[in-house]
């Protein structure tokens, strides 16, 4: 199955010519082009979920507005493709000390929350986790303390099943809450599908540039897919794509193929 990443800037109208009422189209077709079967979003506000449920027929979605618990605020809404899979249960937490109701951890900015859902594959009938989140971009020590507790509430949610993670995380690999993360002598550590995939990575290293203009140049890597337990990665890239030089986003998505082992 397709995984794709993707902060797709929230509906800014003082972002000009990039807002998003000239961006939705291209937003959908890069997802229905690469021919997403799940794809974890960030920063998307509830007009801009009824837009891309317009423009992308085939899939559903689930997660909430991080600011209510309901419509309120950004949501990081995760789409599936229906015909593919069905959902068993999902949930929201908040990266945060109060994670069941909505909150603001430790010296985060604003609220964060972590979107969950267990899918079953139509095909094989697998069951498998997926979890999508945005963390924090001010604090340092919310973005550790939120690193600890997803690896907690994966290990409580999904124990031994697959898991799949998708999400803006705000960090880079040579720092605390990387490694946190993805601490091989830690037995919930979680594997970063650049660093894992059989085929090599393809495109560019980096997936935000610091605004529009710079979106699909080289910047640093800050969105990520990560993987745990029985969870191949056959394919990871970074993708580029832009129309005569506009890209569709402030960020580039990140793409991996997967394969769930039995």
């Amino acid at each position: 199955m397709t995984l794709i990443s993707f902060n797709v800037r929230y509906n800014n109208p003082d972002d000009g010519e990039n807002a998003w009422p000239y961006r939705k189209e291209r937003v959908a077709a890069l997802l229905q082009f690469h021919q997403a079967d799940l794809a974890g979003l960030q920063e998307v506000l509830n007009d801009q979920l009824n837009d891309l449920t317009e423009l992308m027929p085939g899939f559903g979605w689930f997660g909430v507005g991080r600011t209510d618990g309901q419509t309120q605020g950004e949501y990081a809404p995760i789409f599936y493709k229906r015909s593919r899979f069905s959902v068993q249960k999902s949930g929201t937490f908040w990266l945060s000390e109060s994670s069941d109701v909505p909150s603001k951890g430790w010296d985060a900015a604003l609220n964060r929350i972590v979107t969950w859902g267990a899918l079953k594959d139509r095909l094989s009938d697998q069951l498998f986790y997926i979890f999508n989140t945005h963390f924090d971009h001010a604090g340092l020590v919310a973005r550790e303390k939120s690193a600890a507790l997803l690896l907690e509430k994966i290990e409580a949610i999904a124990g031994s099943d697959p898991v799949l993670i998708t999400g803006d995380f705000n960090f880079i690999s040579s720092e605390h809450p990387y490694q946190i993360l993805t601490d091989t002598q830690d037995p919930l550590h979680v594997r970063d599908a650049f660093g894992v995939s059989k085929m090599p990575h393809y495109g560019p290293v980096s997936s935000y540039g610091g605004g529009f203009d710079e979106a699909c140049k080289e910047g640093k890597k800050i969105d990520y897919i990560f993987v745990r337990n029985q969870v191949g990665v056959l394919r990871h890239a970074i993708l580029s794509d832009s129309w005569a030089g506009i890209c569709p986003s402030d960020h580039m998505p990140v793409f991996s193929e997967i394969i769930l082992k039995p």
